[in-house]
């Protein structure tokens, strides 16, 4: 019922900028929160940032001054701007929706396959 499909991904020099791009489709009236996700290898899922329908947002600490998200309410989008990435910043990027309202029906959680970033050193 619910598709989002990332973009944007790829490699990157130390200190160079990506931006990521997320799109849902389906028949969607609302979403209430949209964010970004991002697991390396051996390593546990974390949250990147997340930003509600109201446009309020949090960030790792990891990533405070360096990352920005941003959404389209309209078109159902959420974008991460990435600045002066470091090699630690190297994982598989996933979007996430929650809150996602369809019809009458509301959808907790919903996922992206994921985008693939590597920043070298």
């Amino acid at each position: 019922q619910v598709q989002l499909v990332e973009s944007g991904g790829g490699l990157v020099q130390a200190g160079g900028s990506l931006r990521l791009s997320c799109a849902a489709s389906g028949s969607i009236s609302s979403i209430g929160a949209m964010g970004w996700y991002r697991q390396a290898p051996g390593k546990q899922r974390e949250l990147v940032a997340v930003i509600a329908s109201g446009g309020s947002t949090n960030y790792a600490d990891s990533v405070k001054g360096r990352f920005t998200i941003s959404r389209d309410n309209a078109k159902n989008t959420v974008n991460l701007q990435m600045n002066s990435l470091k090699s630690e910043d190297t994982a598989v990027y996933y979007c996430n929706a929650r809150g996602v309202v369809l019809r009458t029906t509301l959808l907790a959680n919903a996922w992206g396959q994921g985008t693939q970033v590597t920043v070298s050193s």
